[in-house]
């Protein structure tokens, strides 16, 4: 053992490595709808090893990756959330705000009564609202209230402990309420909601296993019949009559020639269509009235994907199922919508909203056109704007560190961890909007707010294991209550707020709650027990408001107690 002891305490970046590793094995196992995950994973795992040898973990380090992880958070949000300030989602908004600052609220109040320090004050709050980034704010509260090295490491520690043994509480109650107690209390029948939301926006059938055969796009030829109704009928007329349906004649062969379509042109019979659709609408359509042919040359049009950042005001204010039928759509097929980080359900009555990502594809001339009236389309990067990244994370925490404000009649700095993510949520929309300004691969994005975060917190549990047991000691079970009641009244509050004023719909107020905790997996129980994936429309607009209040909140409960 003492062989362990000297490698890992002389080797402490193996050491992070090595936690990392075993934090994403234990946050991979799953009992029922619940898991770690692997932020959590990896605090355990930095606790138990951190037991092995006490482990020297460098203070820069950890904040070099924790911005890391906060300005890849606000950069993927960027593109939607400052959108929506500006011209939707204010109940998503409202609802977030109300959900979150209850949860400071009854941590302030719990942490009073049981007369906690400033570190288990902020560990309660972020461990009891599932918020990882509230760790580090917590933390970086703590290092500038002016206290003696010791008494900083100590309080430090207390925060990873704190939120360590009030996560598991706080993830619990999240998913048990969000899925099983809001729905009771709502006197409502999840599935039967979900089922009546789908319809209302068009959505026939959302079984998630056909749905990658059921969304296939299809390009054929077939040879029109002399008993065809289509004879002698204009192409626009026709096309007209399978609107709902969206299906284009792309261009025809008549008598050995190839014909451009054109709204003017009249069926043949013997007349060879290029056909697009959607696979079902294609074999319904075609499959017993015409016969399918073989003609690679009249089916050789380039087709091409792309991906597009929604920016155009004018198709916010329409469903989908209205803008499939305008000239500039023709052709041209929408397959994803991304909302934030979350996948929203392709269907007819649904609504982009400013900043959505969604992927198309289409003949390349008509995919440029259809693009243009959308947005703008994002080029894949190979290379990161080093420049923009760099200097955005400096004065994000130059701001954060110079503007304060008044809670309570207590002075509060913004801390270089809100500051940094506002930074990134600013450097993500100016990305949307100018598409070489601040270029960010995909790629690298995911490596800093998955890997960034889970390195951050794998050393905060090697540099707390040694406080663990008297930590726990000096708490006892008072923590995981006190973490059970600041859980519980965020989601009773958003609950009421969501029903009695705002009047959201019960499957998007569910999902709304989840989002607004960041708590995935809740809105993953709430999908299962709905059997729909339409609660991730509530989830997604409340997810990025959260984020940012929960990181602040998570400074404020520090300096409140201290």
């Amino acid at each position: 053992m003492s062989g362990v002891t000297e490698f890992l305490a002389g080797f402490p970046e193996l050491a992070v490595f090595g936690t990392i590793a075993v934090g994403y094995l234990l946050g991979s196992i799953r009992i029922g709808d619940f898991s770690l995950g692997p932020v959590a994973g990896s605090l355990f795992a930095g606790l138990v090893i951190g037991q092995l040898a006490e482990i020297p973990v460098a203070g820069m380090a950890k904040s070099y990756l924790f911005l890391l992880f906060l300005f890849g958070i606000g950069y993927s949000a960027g593109p939607q959330f400052l959108q929506a300030l500006r011209r939707t989602g204010i109940q998503p908004i409202l609802l977030a705000t109300v959900v979150a600052t209850t949860g400071l609220l009854a941590a302030f109040a719990m942490a009073r009564l049981m007369q906690l320090d400033p570190g288990f004050s902020g560990g309660l709050f972020a461990g009891a609202v599932t918020q990882s980034s509230a760790i580090g704010s917590a933390s970086e509260a703590v290092t500038l209230l002016g206290l003696g090295a010791e008494e900083t490491e100590k309080l430090t520690a207390h925060v990873a402990v704190g939120y360590a043994i009030c996560y598991v509480v706080g993830y619990t109650v999240a998913i048990w309420f969000c899925s099983y107690l809001g729905p009771k209390l709502l006197r409502i029948n999840l599935k039967d909601e979900a089922a009546a939301l789908a319809e209302s926006l068009g959505i026939e059938d959302e079984n998630p296993n056909i749905v990658s055969g059921y969304r296939q796009f299809q390009f054929r030829a077939y040879r029109t019949p002399p008993e065809s109704r289509i004879i002698g009928r204009l192409l626009a007329e026709v096309e007209r009559e399978v609107a709902d349906r969206r299906l284009f004649v792309l261009r025809l062969r008549r008598d050995g020639e190839i014909l451009e379509a054109a709204p003017d042109l009249r069926f043949e019979a013997g007349d060879v269509l290029a056909i697009s659709g959607r696979q079902e609408n294609v074999i319904e359509v075609l499959s017993k009235s015409a016969e399918e042919v073989d003609d690679a040359a009249l089916l050789d049009i380039p087709y091409r994907q792309a991906r597009i950042v929604v920016t155009n005001r004018d198709v916010l204010e329409r469903d989908l199922r209205d803008l499939g039928v305008t000239d500039w759509a023709r052709g041209v097929y929408l397959r994803t919508i991304l909302r934030g980080e979350s996948r929203i359900p392709v269907a007819p009555g649904i609504r982009l909203q400013a900043g959505d990502v969604i992927d198309l594809i289409g003949p390349a001339t008509m995919l440029d056109r259809a693009s243009a009236h959308f947005g703008r389309e994002l080029s894949p990067t190979p290379a990161t704007d080093f420049v923009v990244l760099g200097l955005m994370i400096f004065f994000g925490g130059l701001l954060g560190t110079l503007l304060r404000f008044s809670i309570l009649g207590v002075e509060v700095t913004l801390g270089t961890s809100v500051g940094v993510l506002l930074a990134g949520l600013l450097t993500g929309y100016l990305s949307s909007r100018f598409p070489f300004f601040g270029r960010i691969p995909n790629g690298a994005v995911t490596l800093m707010t998955t890997f960034g975060l889970a390195s951050f917190i794998a050393m905060v549990g090697l540099q707390a294991a040694p406080q663990l047991a008297p930590a726990i000691e000096e708490v006892g079970v008072m923590l995981p209550i006190g973490g059970f009641i600041v859980a519980i009244l965020p989601l009773f509050a958003g609950l009421a707020f969501g029903h009695f004023v705002l009047r959201m719909n019960p499957v998007l107020l569910l999902g709304g709650i989840a989002g607004s905790q960041t708590a995935t997996a809740a809105m993953a129980a709430v999908q299962t027990r709905a059997d729909s994936p339409l609660p991730v429309l509530g989830y997604a607009p409340t997810y990025p408001v959260a984020q940012v209040l929960a990181t602040l909140w998570g400074s404020v409960i520090v300096i409140l107690m201290a």
